[in-house]
């Protein structure tokens, strides 16, 4: 780090009053995102985050076309937010304002990159239930957080005046950016995965219907990061204010089964079968209007493109980034995406990996 961030950080703390807060440094997640835990004289601890404003190519404009969006790099495209601090707190302020955990703003700098937060502490999910804590109350929990936030119609502008940020639809463009990450990137690290034009125009046309529906169909907050490394456990609290929320700066406007496909088909720790049946039978009893062979129908193609996705994504963190690490996950993506291409309707699709992705790539 600089000498001139250090700086600006020291001087942000110091106009906040927490100069003198101890600073104790945490573990980095695949962003470029830095965070430390701040233990002020008197009161609870803190969470300060760091987020350089030009780290990443820009935000998407609210009224960019798909070509201008494009011209400005992935971030513009995949309608991601850059790791802007405003739209991390613009969403915060949503969230909290339907009554769940996001972290409380106690200050922050848009300009600067720089936040400091509640601290929700260090219950995450997975390491609740790694350590032996039952996870059903969790999953139960943190599908009743989803009913909540699908329950509330989505603004097109969050946050306010000083932190305001666009709530944009996960769109036929950004999904298109999702679905091809998969052959972007798996061919780099699975070599025997060598898709030529036919095949990729073929992997164009399954998929198009799909992204169609899904952005037809685009209705609610979407975090877009929801798994159980992204939320804590917070037991002294009621109802689904015991799901504590953080990462949700790159929400969009989307399809309601995206989040539920991020909890229920988790990268990083085995979901079962039951545990997914049971999300989804819950998630369903609150929701008594929908159809529920065409919800199904739709949590299965959006989960096979989401967890397709995260293949792409965890190929390019292995190839491109050096981190090895996200190579052992993707056994667990392979089953997870067999069994949403099971669904019959997907038939199309099926055949396209069977036809495409060799056995010694699936792995």
């Amino acid at each position: 780090m600089s000498s001139d961030r250090e700086a600006l950080k020291a001087a942000f703390l110091q106009r906040h009053g927490l100069g003198a807060a101890r600073r104790q440094p945490l573990t980095g997640d695949a962003s470029t995102r830095a965070y430390e835990r701040l233990w002020p004289a008197d009161g609870p601890s803190l969470i300060f985050m760091d987020q350089p404003p030009r780290a990443e190519t820009p935000p998407c404009p609210p009224d960019a076309t798909p070509e201008e969006r494009r011209a400005l790099g992935f971030n513009a495209a995949y309608r991601l937010a850059s790791g802007r601090v405003d739209a991390f707190v613009a969403c915060a302020r949503h969230l909290t304002g339907l009554g769940l955990s996001a972290p409380q703003i106690v200050a922050f700098d848009a300009e600067a990159g720089l936040a400091v937060l509640e601290d929700l502490g260090d219950g995450l999910f997975a390491q609740e239930i790694a350590a032996g804590r039952d996870e059903a109350p969790l999953y139960d929990a943190a599908i009743d957080a989803l009913v909540v936030l699908h329950a509330a119609p989505p603004p097109s502008l969050l946050g306010g005046e000083d932190a305001a940020w666009p709530l944009l639809t996960y769109d036929q463009l950004a999904l298109t950016m999702a679905s091809d990450l998969f052959v972007d990137w798996l061919p780099k690290l699975r070599p025997a995965f060598a898709p030529g034009a036919a095949a990729l125009a073929e992997w164009e046309a399954v998929w198009t219907p799909i992204r169609a529906r899904a952005e037809a169909e685009a209705e609610v907050f979407c975090h877009r990061d929801y798994h159980a490394e992204n939320l804590i456990w917070l037991p002294g609290r009621a109802g689904p204010a015991r799901v504590g929320l953080i990462d949700f700066q790159d929400a969009v406007k989307a399809h309601r089964v995206w989040d539920l496909s991020m909890l229920l088909h988790d990268a990083r720790r085995q979901v079962t079968p039951e545990r997914e049946a049971a999300g989804l039978d819950r998630y369903l009893a609150a929701h008594p209007g929908l159809d529920r062979d065409r919800f199904l129908s739709d949590y299965h193609a959006l989960g096979a493109l989401n967890v397709a996705r995260i293949i792409g994504i965890f190929a390019r963190l292995v190839v491109r980034d050096g981190k090895p690490k996200y190579e052992g996950f993707l056994p667990r993506l392979w089953g997870y995406l067999d069994l949403c291409l099971a669904d019959p309707a997907l038939g199309d699709l099926k055949a396209w990996f069977d036809r495409h992705v060799p056995a010694e790539a699936r792995r």
